[in-house]
Parts: structure tokens; C-alpha cells; sequence
């Protein structure tokens, strides 16, 4: 790992319906997304603001060929974040 590249934002309050995560399902409340960019993927993680747990977001790891593709998927989670609806991380439209 040559090249990588981290993004942290505090503090979103979960949309109805929450966050849907890898390892215990649909997360709501006031959560930080975390994304770290490496090897051409960006892997997003979210966790309930001051808590030490981390959980994947679902559909995490995404392809991103490039660092300002990592950063444009960690601003896509925070926005579905934001909207609620059970969110999870993709492609970018």
C-alpha cells in the first residue's frame, strides 16, 4: 500500500430509517463516517459518535481508482447517512 488517504465526518444524525451495517444491521442516532481510501478501494465504516465500535457500512469495500473517487464515496455515505432509508455505500452515480 503505496498511497492512502482517510476522511472522517462527526456528527451526522441518521436519517429515518438509519444506516444498514455488515455486522449488526440498521444503525440509527448520531453517527461518524469513516472512509479510508487504499488499493483502489475505499472501505466505509460507521460508528455511533464517541463509541469505539466500528461498523462496515453495507456495500463497502467500493472500486475507487483514485483518491478524489475515495473522497466522492465518503461524501455519497455521509449524504445517504443523512437521508436514512436503511443507507448503504456504493458506486457513484
Amino acid at each position: 500500500m503505496d498511497t492512502w488517504a482517510t476522511w472522517t465526518t462527526q456528527g451526522i444524525i441518521a436519517g429515518a430509517g438509519g444506516a444498514t451495517t455488515v455486522e449488526v444491521g440498521v444503525i440509527t442516532g448520531d453517527l461518524t463516517v469513516h472512509t479510508m481510501w487504499a488499493d483502489e478501494e475505499a472501505r466505509v465504516t460507521v460508528q455511533y459518535t464517541g463509541a469505539s465500535d466500528w461498523y462496515t457500512l453495507q456495500g463497502s469495500p467500493v472500486a475507487a481508482p483514485d483518491e478524489a473517487t475515495g473522497r466522492a464515496i465518503h461524501q455519497q455515505a455521509v449524504r445517504a447517512v443523512q437521508a436514512g432509508g436503511g443507507a448503504v455505500v456504493g458506486p457513484l452515480d
